[in-house]
């Protein structure tokens, strides 16, 4: 039974409080956040007790601890966290600067802790039976990879103006997703975006829509596409196309039920959104987790995983701003 401490009891908060409540093999024993009232509601919905974050940190009675803060507490927390001796499970970003995230890297490769970056998408069932083929060699060699990410609507402009921007906060997803499904490394990267959704955004620093092609030593490229909107609902798809066919993930709908009449076929819409989306993702995730936990085995995604797709994020904003291809080393 792996005794777990929360940081963090928001919306991702209450997603790995609701997990851990559903495991046989892990307890949530406390939870903290900087506003009492989240903490006491998560506190009396999951039984778990209410304690500062300090007393999380240093707590003998907790072996693993999620953090579910704001990324710019992240690299305190990280580094608090790892001279404790306690197994650290992260939302990403690690942080906003790469080279920050690589001295948190530093710190906890030499604390010998266990570190898991919470990319959840590598443990969405379609997306990860998806790579397996891949890997098994289903469609022989990958040659192009086309990854879809739009969300139905942008968040306020106050989570805008803190996110690091769309590439370090959204695009950091598919970045990690490129490595995963493709097993390389990028060496290339070139970026586009605008404000097309929102002006207010851009007159906040950021963009809402943007596309971004990768290449891979061995020739490979990806194409990202994210937006902060899709009128249609949360847009998540993944296509391979390679030498001997294709591999195509589609959007998971609400149900499978199909209308037909005079004016042609309809479906279901999308699910709404992430929560929604990645339900099963955000459980096997965690689920994974403990289990390297009790197996004695290093999780993944590593902090490592963490860094590298934060590199590519950085890479990302400064081809933007350069309007220029940018070559890169992320591992």
């Amino acid at each position: 039974m792996i005794s777990i401490g929360l940081l963090g009891c928001g919306r991702i908060g209450q997603v790995h409080a609701g997990s851990i409540a559903r495991m046989d093999n892990a307890r949530l024993v406390a939870v903290a956040d900087a506003l009492p009232e989240a903490a006491q509601q998560l506190g009396n919905s999951s039984g778990a007790e209410i304690r500062t974050a300090d007393d999380i940190i240093g707590a003998s009675d907790i072996d693993a601890v999620i953090v579910a803060t704001p990324t710019t507490l992240h690299y305190d927390q990280i580094h608090a966290l790892a001279s404790a001796g306690k197994a650290i499970f992260c939302e990403k970003p690690i942080d906003l600067s790469s080279d920050r995230a690589a001295e948190c890297m530093a710190t906890v490769t030499k604390a010998g802790v266990p570190f898991m970056t919470a990319f959840n998408r590598r443990f969405d069932p379609h997306f990860a039976h998806l790579q397996a083929q891949l890997a098994d060699g289903a469609i022989g060699d990958a040659e192009l990879l086309v990854i879809t990410s739009r969300d139905p609507s942008p968040p306020p402009l106050s989570y805008i103006r803190q996110s690091g921007g769309l590439f370090r906060d959204m695009m950091i997803h598919d970045f990690d997703m490129a490595r995963f499904i493709l097993g390389e490394d990028p060496v290339e990267i070139y970026a586009a975006g605008a404000c097309l959704v929102d002006p207010d955004i851009g007159a906040n620093g950021d963009i809402d829509s943007a596309m971004v092609t990768l290449k891979t030593a061995s020739g490979k490229l990806c194409q990202i596409n994210n937006s902060r909107r899709a009128t249609y609902g949360y847009d998540q798809r993944v296509e391979v196309h390679g030498s001997k066919g294709m591999l195509q993930v589609s959007n998971q709908v609400e149900n499978l039920v199909t209308r037909a009449g005079t004016a042609g076929f309809g479906s279901a819409p999308n699910q709404l959104f992430f929560l929604e989306r990645y339900e099963a993702a955000y459980l096997a995730e965690l689920s994974s987790f403990v289990g390297c936990l009790n197996a004695g085995t290093a999780p993944l995604p590593s902090i490592a995983d963490g860094v590298a797709a934060q590199r590519m994020a950085d890479a990302a904003a400064l081809s933007f701003s350069t309007r220029n291809p940018v070559k890169l080393t992320v591992s």
